[in-house]
């Protein structure tokens, strides 16, 4: 029997749930007809089509990954801002797999919601870099830097990567550690290629 009162911001928030089950890869309108008690035909009413459902997931775990680093992130400054927004991505990534795979898609320009939903991302990153004294294009690259880091480890976390006898809660404290270290000579720091090393003369 169809459910009552079903409506965009519904069918969404049960693709949510499903990515996390099954995988956002996995993600299809029928499982989520099928979750929410409609035939195929009566989801379009909701959604257009299989990218848009996909997008909307992808807004909505933006939004909430961008909600948990805010709050994780407020009344704190440099390494104590740093490990607290990454302690907060993590937490949010092993919590919600699926949904934290579709905040790795980018927003379309014609996406207000998910446009607004990164950059409150950005902006709370940008602050805590902020901090460190890095801004301008310097925080461009560090900010690419951090999530490209972060994102890095808990996919060979998820996927099992790390095989070895080692807590993995103390490495990831160490990385952060570690990029901390970085960020406070990053703005000194020019980067470019290695020079070469002119020959000896004979």
């Amino acid at each position: 029997m169809p459910r009552a009162g079903l409506t965009a911001g519904k069918v969404i928030a049960e693709a949510a749930a499903l990515a996390d089950q099954a995988g956002y890869d996995k993600l299809t309108l029928a499982a989520v007809a099928e979750r929410t008690g409609v035939r195929l035909p009566s989801l379009y009413k909701h959604v257009a089509s299989l990218d848009a459902l996909r997008q909307g997931v992808a807004a909505l775990a933006t939004r909430e990954l961008a909600d948990a680093m805010t709050a994780a992130a407020l009344g704190r400054a440099g390494s104590d801002a740093l490990h607290a927004i990454a302690g907060a991505y993590r937490d949010y990534g092993r919590a919600h797999p699926g949904r934290y795979a579709a905040t790795v898609r980018a927003p379309r320009p014609d996406d207000a919601g998910h446009t607004a939903a990164a950059d409150a991302v950005l902006r709370v990153v940008f602050a805590v870099l902020a901090g460190y004294g890095i801004t301008g294009d310097d925080a461009i690259d560090a900010a690419r830097a951090l999530r490209a880091a972060l994102h890095g480890f808990l996919a060979l976390e998820a996927g099992g990567g790390f095989g070895m006898p080692r807590d993995i809660d103390r490495s990831y404290q160490r990385f952060i550690t570690a990029f901390d270290t970085a960020l406070t000579s990053w703005a000194a720091d020019e980067p470019g290629p290695p020079k070469r090393q002119r020959p000896q003369a004979s």
